[in-house]
């Protein structure tokens, strides 16, 4: 039964991999930012560029699941 379904386990598993990526990068940039006193403009064009790539991954995984179905 595990063989089956391995590659979707494995789709899974690297999906939380880069969740968890994502909320790693953002406490350390976060962590960084509180520690230099960057005005506000400069943490939220941090925060925009880290978005911008987590919604590069989202946006890929719904392209993935249009195509396949």
């Amino acid at each position: 039964m595990l063989s089956d379904h391995y590659e979707q386990i494995e789709a899974i598993g690297l999906d939380i991999a880069i969740v968890g990526l994502f909320l790693l990068m953002a406490y350390v940039v976060y962590d960084v930012l509180k520690k230099n006193n960057v005005p506000l403009i400069g943490k939220v064009v941090v925060y925009f560029v880290l978005f911008l790539g987590a919604a590069g991954f989202i946006f890929k995984g719904i392209m993935q699941l249009v195509i396949d179905s």
